[in-house]
C-alpha cells in the first residue's frame, strides 16, 4: 500500500524496499493518526480514529502559530464557541487541546467530496439543487449565528456534500462575535473570491459576512464566479468596487443571491430571511403514484358467488415419469409479496484477495487495502475512483480520493489464471458499488 500523495511526516512514514513495508502511526491526543485530508493557512487536518473506531477529523495548528501568545487566546476562545454550535448542517467539536505545546481540534469526520470537488467532477447545478444547496447553508449559518460565531471562510472546499446532505467544515478562522477581538487592524482572513468587501478591507466583521460568502458560492455552483478570475488582490478590488457577475445563476434565484452580495451588510438577508425565502418559493412536489385506497377485505354481501364446477380425479403420476425440480437460480429471486412472509435475507456481494503479505477487501461498506499487517480504511463515500491494473501474475488495486489522494496495493497471484479469477471477483462487485 503505497500513497502517492505526501503524507504526514510527523505523524506517519510508509517506507518500501527488500518486499516489506513498515507503517509507523502515532498519536494527536488519545488518536490515532491515518492520513492526512487537507492543509490550510492555519494547519493541517489528519483523519484519525479513536480507540473504539470512531473516525474524527484532527485539525493541528501551524508551529509558528502555536508559539504566538495571541494566536493560542484567539483559539482557546474560538474552540469553546464552536463546541456549542449544533444543528443537522456542521460537524460537532468533540476534542480540543488549547493549552499543550500542540494545539488541535477534533471534529466528527464527515465522509464525501467537497463543493468544489463535486463542481469538479460533475458540473454545475441546476435550480433545484442550487435551492437545496441554498436552504442547507443558510440553516448551517443560522446554527453559527446563534452561537455568537461567524465562520469568515465559507466557501466550496469547506463544504462537505455528505449522503445526508451538506455540511459546513472548518470553523479554524472564525471569531466569537462577543470576544475581544484578538487579530490585528486590517488584516483579511479568509479566501479572496469569497470575502465580503468589510472583511477584505480589514474591518469589523458580523454574520453578514457569511451571508455574503454564501452568495458567492451559490454562482459558483451555478457554473459561474462572482467576481471572475484573476490575483488575489484582483478579486478583492472588485468585490469591494464592482457589481457580481450573476450570468450562469438562474432566473429565479438571482435577485435573492444579488441581496446576499449587496455591498451594504445591513442590505444583505440574515439566514434565517433567507430560509423564509427559499421556502416560500420551493414549488411544492408533485405526486409520484395515486392516492392510496384499502381495498374491501370481503365482498358485499349481496355478491352473488358463482357454483364451483366439479373437478375430476386425476389419476397419480408415475414416480419414473415425475421431472425433476429446477435448479435454484443463481441470482437472488424477487422478494414475496407482502402477507406472504417476510423476504428471504441473502448476502451482500463482497470479495477479499490475498497473497499471504497484501490483502484488498471490497465490502458494502467500502475498501480496506493492507501490506504487512497495516491496514488503511475507505468508505466509499470519500472514494472518487477505484482503479486496477494488471501486470502479468500481478494485479494493483488503485483507490483514489475526493481529497486527491491515492493508495495503490499489489497483489502478487504468482499464476496468470489466478488473477483472472481476482478480476472477475473483484469486478463483479465493483460493477455493484465502485462510484461511476
Amino acid at each position: 500500500m503505497t500513497p502517492r500523495n505526501p503524507t504526514l511526516e510527523q505523524h506517519r512514514s510508509v517506507q518500501g524496499g527488500g518486499g516489506g513495508h513498515t507503517v509507523r502511526m502515532e498519536r494527536i491526543g488519545g488518536y490515532l493518526v491515518e492520513r492526512r485530508l487537507g492543509e490550510g493557512g492555519m494547519g493541517t487536518v489528519y483523519l484519525a480514529r479513536t480507540r473504539g473506531g470512531r473516525a474524527v477529523a484532527v485539525k493541528v495548528a501551524k508551529t509558528e502559530l502555536a508559539a504566538d501568545a495571541v494566536f493560542r487566546e484567539r483559539f482557546r476562545s474560538e474552540v469553546e464557541a464552536a463546541r456549542a454550535v449544533g444543528g443537522f448542517h456542521t460537524a460537532p467539536v468533540v476534542d480540543a487541546d488549547v493549552e499543550g505545546a500542540l494545539l488541535w481540534l477534533a471534529t466528527a469526520y464527515i465522509p464525501g467530496p467537497t463543493l468544489a470537488a463535486r463542481l469538479a467532477a460533475e458540473g454545475a447545478m441546476d435550480e433545484p439543487q442550487l435551492r437545496a444547496l441554498a436552504a442547507a447553508l443558510a440553516e448551517a449559518l443560522e446554527s453559527i449565528h446563534s452561537c455568537g460565531l461567524v465562520h469568515r471562510d465559507l466557501k466550496p472546499g469547506n463544504i462537505i456534500m455528505a449522503a445526508d446532505g451538506p455540511r459546513v467544515l472548518d470553523f479554524g478562522i472564525s471569531r466569537a462575535v462577543e470576544s475581544t477581538r484578538l487579530t490585528a487592524t486590517g488584516t483579511a482572513f479568509g479566501t479572496p473570491g469569497f470575502l465580503a468587501p468589510e472583511q477584505a478591507l480589514g474591518n469589523d466583521v458580523t454574520g453578514a459576512a457569511d451571508v455574503f460568502a454564501l452568495g458567492a458560492v451559490l454562482v459558483a455552483a451555478a457554473g459561474g464566479s462572482a467576481w471572475g478570475e484573476g490575483t488575489p488582490m484582483g478579486l478583492m478590488y472588485r468585490s469591494v468596487h464592482e457589481q457580481p457577475d450573476l450570468a450562469a445563476v438562474p432566473a429565479a434565484l438571482a435577485g435573492l443571491v444579488a441581496r446576499c452580495l449587496a455591498k451594504d451588510p445591513a442590505d444583505r438577508p440574515t439566514p434565517t430571511e433567507l430560509l423564509d425565502v427559499l421556502t416560500d418559493e420551493a414549488p411544492a412536489p408533485a405526486p409520484t403514484e395515486a392516492p392510496y385506497a384499502p381495498a374491501m377485505m370481503s365482498p358485499p354481501a349481496h355478491t352473488p358467488v358463482p357454483p364451483v364446477a366439479p373437478v375430476p380425479p386425476v389419476a397419480p403420476a408415475s414416480p419414473v415419469a415425475a421431472a425433476p425440480l429446477p435448479p435454484y437460480p443463481a441470482a437472488p429471486p424477487p422478494q414475496a409479496a407482502q402477507g406472504f412472509g417476510p423476504p428471504v435475507p441473502y448476502p451482500l456481494p463482497e470479495v477479499e484477495l490475498t497473497d499471504g503479505q497484501a490483502r484488498v477487501a471490497v465490502t458494502a461498506t467500502g475498501v480496506v487495502l493492507q501490506v504487512a499487517g497495516a491496514a488503511a480504511d475507505f468508505e466509499w463515500a470519500e472514494i472518487a475512483h477505484i482503479g486496477r491494473t494488471r501486470r502479468g501474475h500481478h494485479l494493483t488495486v488503485t483507490v483514489r480520493l475526493w481529497d486527491d489522494g491515492v493508495y495503490d496495493c499489489e497483489l502478487n497471484a504468482r499464476r496468470s489464471a489466478r488473477v483472472t479469477e481476482w478480476l472477475a471477483r473483484l469486478d463483479f462487485v465493483l460493477g455493484r458499488y465502485a462510484p461511476r
